[in-house]
């Protein structure tokens, strides 16, 4: 197994600043937004882009978080998957809507992600930002409005991502080879 890091502070910080200002300069007039991470590792990402919104908006977006698991595809055969919790406080009819996610890779989770949602309204209009997408691992014709890196991939590699939020000494996200 090989580990090749991929990106990590500063550069990470510099990534999320901007795609905040791309996320400011892409509101809808009269619109509000919101921001939804996704369970489990999607949430650490939505925490920094509400944290840097706060910083240049002056009405911070609401945060909430979703957990798509019983929306899976893959829910019934696949043994061990554990439920997070889905914690949004608010309604999302007719708000814009920030997706927020990690890694994009098949795009399987963003669409259960999208069918959770209607749980909490119709919103109007739904965004996807994620930190790394992986673009050549699609089954889906997902993609995502907004990205920090994208990454070119082989099926036998993985991205995985450490967050001081989780326990890591330091932010770092690495591509790693099964060999």
């Amino acid at each position: 197994m090989t580990r090749k890091l991929i990106l990590s502070s500063p550069l990470l910080e510099i990534t999320i600043s901007r795609l905040c200002q791309e996320l400011i300069e892409n509101q809808l007039p009269g619109i509000e937004t919101v921001i939804l991470g996704l369970q489990p590792r999607g949430i650490y990402f939505a925490e920094r882009i509400a944290q840097e919104l706060a910083k240049n908006m002056p009405n911070a977006p609401l945060l909430g978080k979703l957990d798509a698991t019983f929306y899976r595809d893959d829910y019934r055969r696949r043994e061990h998957l554990e439920p997070n919790s889905t914690d949004i406080p608010f309604i999302i009819e007719n708000k814009r809507v920030i997706l927020c996610d990690d890694v994009l890779a098949t795009g399987r989770m963003v669409r259960s992600a999208l069918d959770a949602m209607t749980s909490f309204g119709r919103p109007a209009k739904v965004e996807l930002c994620v930190l790394i997408d992986r673009i050549y691992n699609r089954d889906l014709p997902i993609h995502p409005n907004y990205v920090g890196k994208s990454v070119n991939t082989l099926n036998t590699e993985k991205v995985h991502v450490e967050w001081k939020e989780q326990g890591h000494k330091a932010d770092k996200i690495w591509l790693i080879t099964n060999q």
